[in-house]
């Protein structure tokens, strides 16, 4: 099973980050505003960066780690993958 642990830009310009086990899926739930109440509000949400791994739990430190960083930090991690 893959788990992905991904960072979306809100329609207001701010940074969502979270985990999930079928990017396409949570995409959908995000935009049909049946995502994380952080996002609702701030629709439409573009999906900018993700990175997959073997298991959720891999998925859920990776989350919290990236939401340790700085705004400034989390545009750096986006432009690297670019």
């Amino acid at each position: 099973m893959q788990a992905y642990t991904y960072i979306l830009e809100c329609g207001d310009g701010s940074l969502y980050t979270g985990w999930t086990m079928s990017l396409e899926k949570r995409m959908a739930a995000h935009n049909a505003g049946r995502g994380a109440k952080y996002t609702r509000s701030r629709l439409p949400v573009r999906l900018c960066y993700y990175e997959s791994f073997t298991d959720k739990i891999e998925a859920q430190r990776r989350e919290w780690q990236i939401k340790q960083l700085t705004r400034t930090e989390k545009l750096a991690l986006i432009e690297s993958r670019m």
